[in-house]
């Protein structure tokens, strides 16, 4: 078996690496330093392995210190009068209970199964249970140090602390073999990248039950949640050995990766399906039409047509929003300390929304659905890509994808600065201004960002695959700075000023940019 693994390993490794130089290879300015004769050199070999290397420690550890930060800890700390250590305990087993069947590791068909197990013909079971041990071991070894800091905090017991990693494991192990069993006795095989209908309803059903919950003061007891993690972990045990000695894994991962194995990746599925339900979102009145002449008409009909797919989700996280604020605004009537901690946070922690403003935006979905309806149609005409008339369309679209963001950002600033009234005020009424602005600029600023990075890295292929290096470095690089933000302490009226001041000169400069760029940016990647 650990041959099987070191092979395995070996050649997931050859692939990320060989990866990781292509990836060099398309960054402007120095790609032209680097050619294929990279993929024989052992110098930049050895600096690809140790970015790997470097990666998989970062995915095992940061990763799940991110998890129980944000999806646990945060939360948890926001229930006043309700046990920290008990709600966090109650979100995380139904975290676990999602993970269980959207996050399966043995289900998933990557290209490194397809490559070991249907063209190398390696023993399907010796790689498979390898490389899933190693994943749960990963698993187990990246949540411990972070459940015993953060169980210490919420007051759990050190052996708790140390059982939740294997009830984690245990509980994806259990599941992986009800799973196996399920196809054993009814042919029926589980496929991580397309779930059933029923996971996304069931998983709804358990983020409300673990994040609404506690607000309603309805927590599994601490004593039930702890006899459950143990349960979980011995479970887990069990069933990795039932796990040994099941048979049928090549049948399995064959009827898995069937669609690579007829030359047809998993990514070509899911876009197909995306592309699918798009089409389902797109008006079919052809009575549609516009008053107006040139770009504009052209771009209104576009609007118009896909007005479902652009406004639906901008409407549902606007309700979303408002009935957030409005929890908020109750719990602030029925308890003193929710007031006065709401007050305090308003105060200083307005940069924190640069995060939530950034998570809303529907700034990628409106240029994907741009490129796959209209652009990659159009980038073939060479009028379409005259900088005059890409200044013009790029005018016009950017004020269309502002208002539909803008939609959601008007009733989170104006629910901030209702919060600020209700919670006791400010010595400082400009704040209230303030507040709502603030949230309505970092909303305008994300929608030019992703515009402009669209215009000027233009990342799809005629095919709607994304091919840009550059592009995805850019929005990894969004995410992170904007998570940073989450750490930043700013007094609101200063960082409103700020906030606003740099969207203008971003704005301006963004416009001058995609005028002198985008006619030789802005075309169909090969």
């Amino acid at each position: 078996m650990m041959k099987a693994f070191r092979i395995s390993y070996d050649l997931k490794n050859t692939y990320r690496v060989n990866g990781i130089i292509y990836s060099i290879q398309q960054v402007p300015v120095i790609k032209r330093l680097f050619t294929d004769d990279l993929y024989a050199s052992r110098g930049l070999k050895i600096f690809a392995n140790i970015l790997s290397a470097a990666w998989e420690i970062v995915s095992a550890f940061l990763g799940k210190y991110l998890y129980l930060l944000l999806l646990v800890a945060l939360p948890a700390g926001f229930y006043k009068g309700a046990d920290v250590g008990g709600a966090a305990m109650h979100i995380l087993l139904f975290l676990t209970v999602i993970g269980t069947f959207m996050n399966t590791y043995m289900f998933n068909p990557t290209n490194d199964k397809y490559y070991a197990m249907i063209l190398m013909r390696m023993d399907a079971r010796e790689y498979t249970l390898s490389n899933y041990l190693y994943s749960s071991l990963k698993v187990a070894a990246g949540f411990l140090p972070f459940t015993i800091y953060f169980g210490r905090a919420w007051g759990l017991n050190t052996g708790l602390c140390m059982l939740l990693p294997f009830f984690i494991t245990g509980a994806k192990m259990t599941a992986a073999w009800l799973l196996l069993l399920r196809y054993e006795k009814k042919g029926v095989c589980m496929n991580e990248n397309l779930p059933p209908k029923f996971a996304w309803p069931l998983t709804g059903i358990l983020l409300v039950t673990a994040y609404g919950f506690p607000y309603a003061g309805i927590m599994v007891p601490m004593g039930a949640f702890t006899a459950m993690a143990a349960l979980g972990a011995v479970s887990g045990l069990y069933c990795l050995y039932k796990m040994m000695g099941f048979g049928k894994y090549r049948e399995m991962y064959q009827l898995i990766l069937a669609d690579k194995r007829n030359a047809v990746e998993m990514s070509d599925i899911v876009k197909k399906t995306t592309e699918e339900q798009s089409r389902k979102m797109i008006s079919q009145d052809t009575a549609i039409t516009s008053r107006k002449k040139g770009f504009e008409y052209f771009n209104e009909l576009f609007i118009r047509r896909h007005k479902k797919a652009l406004w639906r989700p901008a409407r549902r996280t606007a309700c979303i929003a408002a009935v957030f604020i409005a929890v908020l605004l109750a719990a602030m009537q029925m308890d003193a300390d929710v007031k006065e901690a709401v007050n305090r946070l308003l105060l200083i922690f307005l940069p924190y929304f640069v995060f939530i403003m950034y998570a809303i935006n529907r700034g990628t979905s409106f240029t994907q659905i741009l490129f796959m309806n209209c652009d990659h149609s159009m980038l073939t005409f060479a009028f379409y890509k005259k900088p005059e008339f890409i200044l013009k369309l790029f005018r016009i679209r950017l004020r269309e994808i502002i208002k539909v963001n803008l939609l959601p950002a008007a009733v989170i600033g104006t629910g901030l600065a209702l919060m600020l009234y209700v919670s006791g005020g400010t010595d400082n009424p400009l704040n209230y201004v303030i507040l709502f602005i603030s949230i309505l600029v970092l909303s305008i600023f994300f929608s030019v960002h992703y515009l402009t990075c669209y215009y000027l890295l233009q990342p799809y292929n005629v095919n709607t695959e994304m091919k840009s290096a550059t592009y995805k470095i850019i929005m990894s690089g969004t995410y992170i700075v904007c998570f940073l933000f989450m750490k930043l302490r700013m007094d609101t009226f200063v960082f409103g000023i700020v906030a606003t001041a740099f969207c203008v000169l971003y704005s301006s400069i963004a416009s001058l940019l995609v005028y002198r760029f985008a006619s030789r940016t802005f075309r169909l990647r090969n």
